[in-house]
């Protein structure tokens, strides 16, 4: 053989070794991808020849699937509507899945390994087994008031947020965002119209999307002063030990004054820290974290769950929606000390100190619990499409100890005379011991302020049975005080039914 066809050869052999080795490429590492590529219009049909399962609370279907005489065989629908939509999310065609829909979908759509069995049996039989059910924490009456109180406050907010959990599981009660959106438009077979729906949403400048309270952090005023009692506690401060506090306190590093919410709030030169957290005493409270420093104060927060980056709500341990991080911020100098007047701001909520709802309902609940958090989640139970096969349940677990249970005891009790003699009385039930903190917080110089309340319920035993956080955006006036009615509600509500946990 000549030269010229020796080199003819050796390409020739190159190529088709570089074609063996690409199909095997796509073989062994890009076929799932391809199989599952939304692109891939069989896929798709295939997808939906099988009944999606059920997500569920108290024996109610919150998403279902109806049947459908169209190329794709069964369409997703949620009965409920806005109400849950930011607990479920959604299942489109041809858009991205949100939420448990998402989070869950693998054993919802049939396609789990768990699931492995009842799809063997279909290749003898011939049929198509639907796919498992996810039963939810959920308190259908909490979530259904949580809801609509939210959606008719009575100072007319239209964004904000609200949760609940049972402080002795983590199991999530309510969980609701406002403004919501129903999405079922998002589901629907016709795909233009479901991307025109999806667009309206995304552009509205209210952000139905968003999930305000596990993804939302803003300043949490007030209600941060329970962090700094705990800080307080653990420091030789007694409930009973009295602190500077006055009408008006200007931190070293700054000439702005801070004030309390009105004159008659401690304006003596030293009060109780029961009294300051009672009276919320701004100046009180912004002299006790100069008074503790920033690490204290910082190393408080964080051990409430401030700065935890991997925290997600769906199952025990796995997966769920993931929760923003709340926030401190700096309270330092440039070079490192401590600055009195980022210090002080920060020890009345405000400055860069940012919280989510969520977080705001773990520091309640830590309380109520003995100082024990637990963690938060939503799925309960995952059954087979059988409906008798339990594949999880959950087995509730500890978070981390934010207090002890002696300081846990007596922020109770702070919180506690907060319902009974000071800012939240909107947020009593009868027949229950209820204790909690108001916040009223700064948005932007020329915006309203955030009205925020969280709290707990104990029954006459002393057992915690929920705890609660409600935020109202730019609420304004009353914003604090209507949060606090608004979390009575869901209390009572969450008191009546429980949810599963």
């Amino acid at each position: 053989m000549n030269a010229p066809l020796r080199r003819v050869g050796v390409v020739v052999m190159v190529l088709f070794g570089l074609l063996f080795a690409n199909l095997n490429w796509i073989q062994a590492y890009k076929a799932d991808e391809y199989r599952t590529s939304d692109y891939n219009g069989r896929v798709q049909v295939a997808e939906y020849e099988r009944k999606r399962g059920n997500i569920e609370a108290g024996g109610t279907a919150l998403a279902t699937s109806k049947e459908t005489s169209g190329e794709l065989k069964y369409q997703r629908t949620y009965p409920g509507g806005a109400k849950y939509a930011h607990v479920l999310g959604y299942k489109p065609v041809n858009l991205a899945d949100t939420g448990i829909e998402k989070f869950e979908n693998d054993f919802l759509a049939g396609t789990s390994d768990q699931l492995f069995i009842d799809r063997f049996k279909d290749m003898f039989t011939g049929d198509k087994t639907g796919g498992g059910n996810v039963l939810l924490t959920l308190s259908k009456r909490a979530q259904d008031v949580a809801y609509e109180q939210l959606r008719n406050n009575r100072v007319d907010a239209s964004k904000g947020a609200a949760i609940a959990i049972d402080p002795r599981t983590g199991a999530v009660q309510a969980l609701v965002s406002m403004p919501s959106f129903d999405p079922n438009p998002l589901t629907g077979h016709n795909t233009n119209e479901a991307t025109a729906a999806y667009n309206a949403l995304e552009q509205n400048p209210n952000g139905p999307l968003k999930n305000r309270a596990i993804g939302e952090v803003l300043p949490p005023g007030s209600t941060f002063k329970i962090v700094v009692a705990a800080a307080a506690l653990e420091n030789g401060i007694g409930q009973d030990t009295r602190i500077p506090a006055g009408s008006s306190y200007t931190p070293p590093t700054s000439g702005t004054p801070i004030r309390n919410a009105a004159s008659s709030i401690c304006p003596e030169d030293e009060v109780t820290l029961m009294n300051a957290v009672t009276e919320s005493c701004n100046t009180g409270f912004a002299k006790l974290g100069v008074r503790l420093g920033a690490d204290k104060i910082k190393e408080k927060a964080r051990q409430f769950g401030f700065e935890q980056e991997d925290l997600t709500v769906g199952q025990l341990g796995e997966g769920g929606h993931p929760v923003a991080a709340s926030r401190t911020g700096s309270m330092e100098n440039a070079d490192g000390g401590d600055d009195p007047a980022a210090l002080a701001q920060s020890s009345i909520g405000q400055r860069d100190v940012r919280m989510t709802p969520l977080q705001g309902a773990l520091i309640a609940a830590s309380v109520a619990n003995d100082g024990s958090q637990m963690r938060p989640y939503l799925v309960r139970q995952l059954l087979g499409p059988d409906r008798t096969t339990s594949y999880y349940t959950a087995n509730p677990r500890e978070l981390r100890q934010p207090v002890s249970g002696q300081v846990a005891g007596d922020l109770r009790e702070m919180m506690v005379s907060v319902v009974e003699n000071g800012t939240g009385e909107n947020a009593r039930i009868n027949g229950y011991t209820v204790g909690g903190k108001t916040g009223t917080a700064q948005s932007a110089p020329d915006r309203p302020d955030h009205g925020w309340f969280i709290g707990f319920a104990l029954d006459k035993n002393g057992n915690p049975v929920s705890a609660v956080c409600v935020m109202l955006e730019q609420a304004g006036p009353g914003g604090s005080a209507e949060a606090a009615r608004i979390a009575g509600q869901i209390m009572r509500a969450a008191i009546a039914d429980p949810g599963g946990r």
